[in-house]
């Protein structure tokens, strides 16, 4: 059974695996040469379907044909309905706990004000397989970015000594593992849920945060003196970036009202990623290939229908030309404050890649390590050779022509130039 032309689903190796089920073990001495020839091809087709679905769908990515990848995403990536629905709910209890519970009666004084859902879920970019999901819970008591950063620790302890109260109590009819925090002053509680209903551990990160923002509302544009107040304490304290989880509800809406097929770009491109970083080892940050992808259909497209494999061509060549990009977004800050204004200015003059996160402008996702781009840079070369990129008749699939907007003045905007293959 060959896996190289083309993609092949678990369920199509499922459908031909009815056609030619193992014959009853009890019997093996007297089956004649063709019936064990029938069961080592079946076997042969169990063991396929038993192979790990990561490694299974990405033998299958490089070898699909462009015009394919549409049902790739769909039947590998996309996560299952129903699982879905039962992840929702899960979170819906953690939430729960968080607002009406976790500090009721504690030594802590303190009010949940919002609890918002970040990550891949939040986003609506998550991927089959991939259970997990960033819980931000926004607290009273903290009422700055310092205060963030130097209280956090105490009250991710409170949180995980209610939350295995609950536990002794059966409160929940669900299970919590608790990962132990690995120093003293963690940004995250983690844990793993678990029930009988769900098919396998969904892992938890709950973030305390100050809430810079407050309530949000349609096509809401935080006050400018709010990154001025950010970007004075992160140059103070010298931890540029470190507070990104107080903007997560920006992040969010920033990618959740996306077109459908673009949230299934970034879906490719975040398996292509994931399954890059097992075998290369440490990347740069995630987030910064979904910018990235949204850069690209931004420039390059715009349109909610539109052809993947050139979608997904543009991605890899932007990353290959790392070491000119310069990326930025104006939806939530922009240059009109004079002191947000030099700020920028000097984020977009260091050294490429520079890639800000949108909803921070502290938060530059391309710099820090240039290993790990170059790294990413020679496997999405070779990549470009794969089947996945070429059309029926052996051509190159082309990418994306972007349109590079003019630079902001004096500012030192260097895009990726791409060339149509």
């Amino acid at each position: 059974m060959k896996f190289s032309t083309g993609i092949r689903g678990v369920s199509d190796l499922q459908k031909e695996n009815t056609k030619m089920a193992p014959p009853f073990r009890g019997n093996e001495t007297n089956s004649s040469p063709d019936s064990v020839s029938r069961r080592d091809k079946s076997e042969q087709v169990w063991e396929a379907v038993l192979l790990p679905l990561s490694l299974l769908s990405m033998m299958d990515l490089r070898n699909t044909p462009a015009k394919s990848l549409d049902k790739f995403i769909e039947d590998y990536l996309l996560p299952d309905t129903h699982f879905r629905m039962q992840i929702n709910h899960a979170i819906d209890t953690i939430c729960g706990f968080l607002k009406e519970r976790c500090f009721r009666g504690s030594s802590y004084p303190a009010r949940v004000s919002k609890v918002v859902k970040g990550g891949s879920s939040g986003k609506g970019t998550a991927l089959r397989g991939r259970s997990d999901a960033d819980l931000v819970v926004f607290l009273s008591p903290l009422t700055t970015f310092q205060d963030q950063l130097n209280r956090r620790g105490e009250f991710i302890q409170e949180i995980r000594k209610q939350l295995e109260a609950c536990q002794r109590e059966r409160a929940f009819s669900v299970k919590f593992e608790v990962q132990a925090p690995r120093w003293d002053n963690p940004r995250a509680l983690s844990f793993v849920l678990s029930s009988f209903q769900l098919r396998e551990g969904v892992e938890f990160d709950v973030l305390p945060a100050f809430d810079a923002l407050g309530q949000l509302t349609g096509g809401y544009k935080p006050d400018p003196q709010i990154y001025v107040k950010l970007i004075e304490e992160c140059t103070d304290l010298q931890k540029e970036g470190e507070f990104s989880t107080c903007f997560t509800e920006l992040q969010r809406d920033f990618l959740k009202q996306r077109p459908t097929k673009l949230k299934s770009l970034i879906r490719l491109v975040k398996h292509w990623y994931q399954n890059c970083k097992k075998k290369l080892g440490k990347l740069p940050p995630q987030y910064a290939l979904e910018l990235l992808t949204v850069y690209a259909w931004e420039r390059g497209s715009m349109k909610t229908h539109f052809n993947t494999a050139q979608g997904f061509r543009t991605v890899l060549e932007l990353v290959i030309n790392y070491q000119q990009l310069c990326i930025y977004w104006t939806k939530y800050y922009d240059f009109e404050n004079p002191i947000i204004k030099k700020y920028l200015s000097r984020q977009l003059r260091k050294p490429r890649p520079v890639i800000l996160d949108p909803a921070d402008p502290t938060g530059n996702l391309g710099g820090g390590d240039p290993i790990g781009w170059r790294q990413l840079a020679q496997e999405a070369e070779a990549w470009l050779n794969y089947p996945c990129f070429k059309n029926w008749d052996g051509s190159p699939v082309s990418s994306w022509i972007l349109l590079v907007r003019p630079p902001a003045s004096s500012l030192p905007f260097i895009p990726a130039p791409l060339h149509e293959a």
